[in-house]
């Protein structure tokens, strides 16, 4: 993909071409993929396989407490891959964490049921969601920040659109995944084997992530910048005291990132079909159609943002979102039209955070501390309110109290748009 522009001289202009490295970019990305569609399956095919691994009637909320309880697992990861990562390499980082999601999506895959042997199997299951948790918290920082440090400054937010350009078409894949299992197998197939699917393809995933990423090179900043943190004593301690600013804005707007996110891509499947009495098969449809726009709009939006700035595009995603969850959150209900316009109309706006993720969060830290700082506090945003979306969804739409929860995500709207309100315009400029 070869870019051109203009740029004036002393007065002269000349025409500049930049050719974007698409094989380095989608080989960093194909990591992030197969962790988000593994991540996603859990929480989409959840409404199936819930009554195999636990008993009884709680059977669905202990499924969406151990998707909870993964989370908090994920600032560990977060500290301890991030820290490595700075140590060691971006590249053995992510090589280690694409082998962990893997693997634990193959164990869920073919862990017996409940009936079969027991309580073994929710703690098969509990250890797989552990992996995974721990895998994704290094993952994030790690490709974010590889993402980051290969971009040249004028370019960071197009080459951070990659990062949910592979996201967004891994959970693209699960959801069409969901809406041709859904038409093709009954009820009763999809509870007994049909949900094993897609996690066995995300083995076979893992292994086509790992051959890509074998090719790729180590960053030029990391490089340099190794010996200096190699050196450095209590680096998670010194991201708080030298860089407090930093962490308090990448919790602000990550904490409503996260919760557009697990709001969008996988608290209202379940929500819409046990709690509204929409059809699984036009849930899946709408979240296919809305998903391949989110992946559509990555790269102009990352563009865009290279042009006017991240502060103004991520200003117009926190107030829209604060004035249109709640209105949106209405049009939950039976019909193929109303699911539409609520996925489309959400994730629409939420690729103007996506967009340039990657880019903001390696814009807050110096490179001595970017995989930790990101890995740490970005993790641990997303613990909190994103390992808790779908079970509170699920809880307050069983008190009655469904409309609730999107009020909660308005409120933490309002909140990202002050952070926001403060934070410094970083486009164009190097990465300390």
């Amino acid at each position: 993909m070869v870019e051109s522009g203009v740029e004036a001289t002393g007065g002269a202009s000349r025409e500049r071409q930049h050719r974007l490295p698409v094989r380095t970019l989608f080989a960093a990305s194909a990591g992030n993929a197969l962790e988000w569609f593994d991540w996603t399956i859990y929480a989409t095919f959840s409404i199936y396989f819930a009554s195999t691994f636990f008993p009884g009637d709680l059977a669905q909320i202990n499924t969406f407490a151990t998707y909870a309880l993964a989370f908090f697992f994920r600032p560990l990861g977060g500290i301890l891959i991030g820290r490595f990562a700075d140590l060691r390499g971006r590249k053995p980082a992510m090589i280690f964490t694409i082998t962990l999601m893997a693997g634990g999506s193959v164990l869920i895959g073919v862990t017996p049921t409940y009936d079969q042997i027991g309580w073994l199997a929710p703690l098969m299951l509990l250890l797989a969601r552990i992996a995974q948790g721990l895998s994704l918290g290094g993952e994030v920082s790690n490709a974010s920040a590889y993402l980051a440090e290969v971009a040249p400054p004028d370019r960071r937010g197009r080459y951070s659109s990659f990062f949910y350009i592979s996201t967004g078409t891994a959970v693209l894949l699960a959801s069409i995944l969901g809406f041709v299992l859904a038409r093709s197998l009954s009820t009763a197939q999809l509870e007994e084997w049909g949900w094993r699917l897609p996690f066995l393809l995300g083995g076979v995933l893992g292994v086509v992530a790992l051959w890509l990423r074998r090719t790729l090179e180590e960053t030029e900043k990391y490089r340099s910048n190794a010996p200096a943190a190699r050196r450095m004593r209590r680096p998670l301690w010194t991201t708080l005291q030298h860089h407090p600013k930093a962490v308090g804005q990448l919790v602000g707007f990550s904490m409503l990132s996260t919760l557009c996110y697990y709001t969008f891509f996988s608290a209202l499947t379940p929500f819409a079909v046990n709690s509204r009495g929409a059809d699984p098969v036009d849930v899946f449809l709408a979240l296919s159609v809305a998903t391949a726009l989110f992946v559509a709009l990555q790269y102009p939006m990352g563009a865009l943002s290279d042009r006017i700035g991240r502060r103004p595009q991520l200003l117009v995603w926190s107030a829209a979102t604060a004035l249109l969850v709640v209105p949106l959150s209405s049009l939950v209900r039976p019909g193929l039209v109303n699911l539409l316009v609520v996925f489309c109309v959400g994730l629409g706006l939420y690729t103007a955070m996506t967009s340039i993720a990657p880019a903001i969060m390696s814009e807050l830290f110096p490179t001595t501390l970017r995989g930790l700082g990101i890995g740490a506090w970005y993790n641990l945003t997303v613990a909190v309110f994103g390992g808790t979306a779908p079970l509170l969804i699920t809880a307050l739409s069983g008190a009655g109290l469904s409309t609730a929860f999107f009020y909660y995500v308005a409120a933490g709207a309002a909140v990202a748009f002050l952070v926001i309100w403060r934070l410094p315009e970083t486009s164009g400029t190097e990465l300390r």
